[in-house]
């Protein structure tokens, strides 16, 4: 596997830059954490998105990304809508809702990416749930990108913490590399036999990003040709961080602890960064 693709290879130095623009989509996301809340559209989410973005020194990772091209700073997915949902001035949330929260950036040539679940107000349990398993199988897949460990070790530890308790998972969606361009090899399933595909060595990021749904996993795409919602409407959640695979155990890029909190709940070494960025 590692032949037939090009897996980017960072150095400490480039891992410290990602660590920039990691910071600066993790302060973007603890402000539209805190902005979330009924009456608010998902058009004002994504103006705050772009103003804390451009304020901290970055570029938005999405705007104009893809065919055609993507027309916000973040993806806002609303209940059923798994990932890729398009911010609108006239959509609203209301009580009750859950809304998943993409964010990238760009700093000095490298992205980071991160995603959050976040629900609107006052939220039945089944769906708080939901938000709080598909975290956590995110923090075992993160714990799982070990020195030495192959890259399905990582989609094997998010399946173990996500089949036993119910949820679907969605099967053509997944993680992936990410360095200078914000999509590259190799591609992160969210389920899978562990001990495959290409090993982890220093210097590899990753975008990991389980999504889960309430019901069937099958997913079709709206007629804005980039909102995926399920296919029987049930509720989704999404979450995602990226991480750099270091010598003292995953160090969590758009994390503003860097991951230390969580790894020291699932007792595993957070990794050190080489060097301190500028924040």
């Amino acid at each position: 596997m590692a032949r037939r693709e090009h897996v980017q290879i960072k150095t400490a130095g480039e891992i410290a830059k990602m660590r920039v623009a990691g910071l600066v989509v993790a302060r973007a996301l603890e402000k539209l954490r805190a902005a979330v809340e009924p009456g608010i559209t998902t058009g004002d989410l994504d103006a705050i998105a772009e103003k804390s973005i451009r304020d901290d020194g970055g570029i938005p990772s999405f705007k104009g990304y893809g065919r055609p091209p993507f027309p916000a700073s973040i993806c806002a997915s609303i209940n059923d809508e798994v990932v890729h949902g398009i911010p609108r001035r006239g959509r609203a949330l209301r009580e009750g809702d859950i809304i998943s929260i993409d964010c990238g950036a760009i700093v000095d040539g490298w992205h980071g990416d991160s995603a959050i679940t976040v629900p609107v107000g006052t939220v039945p349990q089944q769906f708080l749930d939901l938000i709080e398993v598909c975290e956590q199988s995110l923090w075992q897949g993160l714990a799982a990108a070990q020195l030495g460990s192959k890259l399905t070790d990582i989609s094997a530890a998010v399946e173990h913490h996500v089949r036993p308790r119910g949820y679907g998972i969605v099967d053509h969606y997944g993680g992936h590399g990410i360095g200078t361009e914000m999509h590259q090899p190799p591609h992160v399933l969210n389920h899978g036999r562990p001990g495959r595909g290409i090993r982890l060595v220093e210097g590899i990021a990753l975008a990991i990003e389980p999504m889960i749904t309430i019901g069937r996993p099958d997913t079709r795409v709206l007629g804005d040709e980039w909102t995926v919602a399920t296919t029987d409407g049930s509720w989704a959640a999404h979450t995602e961080h990226t991480v750099a695979v270091t010598p003292r155990g995953p160090w969590v890029l758009t994390a503003l602890d860097g991951g230390a909190a969580k790894f020291a709940e699932l007792g595993v070494a957070c990794g050190q960064p080489v060097e301190t960025p500028a924040s």
